[in-house]
């Protein structure tokens, strides 16, 4: 275990500067979210967190796959996002839980012509089957 700022936090056990494979899942992973965000696909964005995930907004929390797909269909139904871009700044790992924190623009077409959006993001991730999955995911704007 190692301390940093005043707790104990273990060492990184998954090392993903080594682990190409890893690597390229989590890219495949963060490409996937690009496309299913693009092209409006709720379902498809659901299918890429756990059945408990949890999604934390800045209106508050959204419980399960389920209720994250309903989020999405609601967010595309109001507005189309056109051009969604998703970048990880970081990827590391706390024992063998991998978290990642990103920036994120897009450009959303409204009833009154497009709008610019940014914010950042956290995320936590946890293996199922052959596939990782989001655990957990944090999302702000910024203006």
């Amino acid at each position: 275990m190692r301390r940093h700022d005043g707790f104990a936090a273990p060492v990184l056990a998954f090392n993903f500067s080594g682990d190409v494979k890893a690597l390229g899942e989590f890219n495949a992973l963060g490409m996937k979210c690009d496309e299913a965000y693009k092209k409006n696909d709720a379902a498809a964005l659901a299918a890429l967190f756990t059945e408990d995930a949890v999604v934390v907004t800045d209106t508050g929390p959204i419980y399960g796959r389920e209720a994250i797909e309903k989020m999405y269909a609601d967010e595309f139904h109001k507005w189309h996002p056109i051009n969604h871009i998703g970048q990880a700044d970081q990827l590391n790992a706390i024992g063998n839980v991998p978290w990642s924190v990103g920036e994120w623009w897009n450009t959303l077409q409204s009833q009154t012509g497009p709008v610019f959006v940014r914010g950042y993001w956290s995320a936590i991730y946890i293996r199922e089957g052959d596939a990782w999955k989001i655990r957990m995911l944090t999302v702000s704007k910024s203006s």
